[in-house]
């Protein structure tokens, strides 16, 4: 039996839509726990029965969650309720150097079995724009830099696409091994035999290109955050370039200039 055609939500402009009204639904059932992270939403049928309302606009409803990274669309298969963004937390203490541990694998919350971080390739430094990049920051020539690139997995999923370079080579055959999982941070400096300290960090966004996208499983142009910065040695030397784009749709940054 039909309900009433979604309502507009107090507080919402008016001639919004009969499709987005529809999503705004099903976002407070999601948001109120109606339908709980991984759950499947009732079919086509079933919600334009239920809401009165023909089935484009069902379908507009659903891509435009979709959009929002609210569900996750899988084809032949259903529409699932995306899990909660991982909050990746980074300390900021201003009286002091940090030491560089690989933040990322101390803040992400516990994953299953087979989660962590794995090497993908250890490909040669030919002098594209990400390798000069790398060179200008760590004040050295492209062929004298080496470079290994990962992907950190949790729950599951591929979640962040990682690529480091440092100012030492070759790096030991074991490392650089498809499939070696370790912390990349650690498992490099003891490579160098050096301890490493932030340098900088800083935060951006792009839209994933076919490599991220084929890494991550995304599709090409998805909002991926960015870190990347520099880590040195405890005399200032500069030690370690670090690339990280993440799955925007799934993880957020999260400063604590506080002792928690």
């Amino acid at each position: 039996m039909a309900t009433n055609p979604p309502s507009t939500p107090p507080g919402t402009p008016p001639n919004i839509p009969l499709y987005r009204r529809l999503a705004r639904q099903l976002q407070e059932r999601i948001d109120a726990g109606g339908y709980p992270a991984g759950a499947r939403l009732p079919s086509e049928p079933e919600l334009s029965a239920e809401f009165g309302v023909n089935r484009l606009t069902v379908r507009q409803a659903v891509a435009e969650l979709e959009r929002a990274a609210v569900v996750e669309i899988r084809r032949g298969v259903g529409t699932f309720v995306r899990p909660p963004a991982v909050r990746v937390s980074i300390a900021v203490d201003p009286r002091s150097q940090r030491f560089d541990l690989g933040s990322v694998h101390d803040a992400l919350p516990e994953g299953d079995q087979g989660d962590g971080e794995f090497v993908v390739s250890a490909p040669p430094v030919t002098g594209s724009a990400e390798d000069e990049e790398a060179a200008r920051q760590l004040g050295r020539t492209p062929r004298e830099l080496s470079r290994v690139d990962s992907v950190i997995r949790l729950r599951g999923r591929a979640r962040a696409a990682c690529s480091y370079w440092v100012p030492f080579g070759p790096l030991p055959a074991e490392l650089v091994r498809p499939g070696h999982a370790g912390n990349l941070v650690l498992d490099l400096a003891r490579a160098a035999g050096v301890e490493l300290e932030y340098d900088w960090r800083a935060f951006g966004a792009i839209g994933a290109d076919l490599a991220d996208a084929e890494l991550l499983g995304v599709p090409a142009g998805t909002p991926l955050l960015v870190r990347e910065g520099v880590s040195c040695t405890p005399d200032g030397t500069p030690a370690l370039y670090v690339r990280r784009r993440i799955d925007g749709s799934s993880a957020r940054f999260v400063l604590h200039f506080r002792e928690r």
